[in-house]
């Protein structure tokens, strides 16, 4: 089996994962990307679709260079120490409720600006640090500018895209090398259909709710991660 993928299983499965996931928003957000490229690349900014495809572009550049310089670094340094994603969990749970729970929701997302779509890409970069989420420390930033709920989580999905197909690109030579292999495939499609329903049943659940249960998550998963480093004996 290790030689059907590639002589590293590992290596497989964090392709798949990176595949599945882009193939997830690609498939659940096809209409609003299709309306934006062909917007931007026609239009340019005369439309507000237009508009919105240069902002994600430009809002991409802070987190994808911040990627090329101290990703290697973190995932060599950092991402290895639990108490340290511990607290990045803990922290971020935290900001989120506390922003969550006081910011207003006045802006949707048809009417996101530029400015705040930069802020928000600068923001990402921060999602580095272990613990901290690509998805939390977007859609926090969006509640703190007094997005709704729904616009900073689609917001965030729609700035993920960029950043997930660049990783997926990283990782070409890994794909075309392990396509054929079933555990490859297996967990693309498994990756490509929870990625879609986590998706529907976010975008769902908060038209009603708030980010509390999420909060919550993080905290007690991070509880949970200090526990099993201490009963480890460190």
């Amino acid at each position: 089996m290790i030689a059907q993928v590639g002589g590293n299983i590992d290596i497989a499965l964090d392709v798949a994962l990176h595949v599945g996931t882009l193939l997830a928003v690609l498939i659940y957000f096809f209409r609003d990307w299709l309306e934006l490229v062909v917007n931007g690349v026609t239009k340019g900014l005369k439309t507000k679709e237009g508009k919105m495809f240069w902002y994600l572009v430009l809002a991409t550049i802070p987190g994808g260079v911040a990627g090329l310089l101290f990703e290697s670094v973190i995932d060599k340094f950092i991402r290895s120490q639990p108490l340290i994603i511990a607290a990045g969990l803990a922290i971020m749970g935290i900001i989120l409720y506390y922003v969550d729970k006081n910011s207003p929701q006045r802006i949707t997302y048809e009417n996101i600006t530029f400015k705040q779509t930069l802020f928000i890409g600068f923001s990402q970069a921060l999602a580095l640090i272990p613990g901290v989420s690509r998805s939390g420390i977007t859609m926090t930033t969006g509640r703190l500018l007094g997005f709704s709920r729904e616009a900073s989580a689609k917001f965030s999905f729609l700035l993920a895209t960029p950043i997930i197909a660049g990783a997926a690109l990283k990782h070409m030579p890994d794909i075309i090398h392990n396509v054929a292999s079933p555990l490859f495939l297996v967990g693309t499609i498994t990756s490509a259909i929870v990625g879609l329903l986590c998706i529907s049943l976010l975008l769902k659940y908060l038209q009603r709710n708030n980010f509390a249960i999420f909060a919550a998550y993080r905290i007690l998963l991070a509880a949970l991660i200090v526990g099993v480093y201490f009963v480890r004996g460190a």
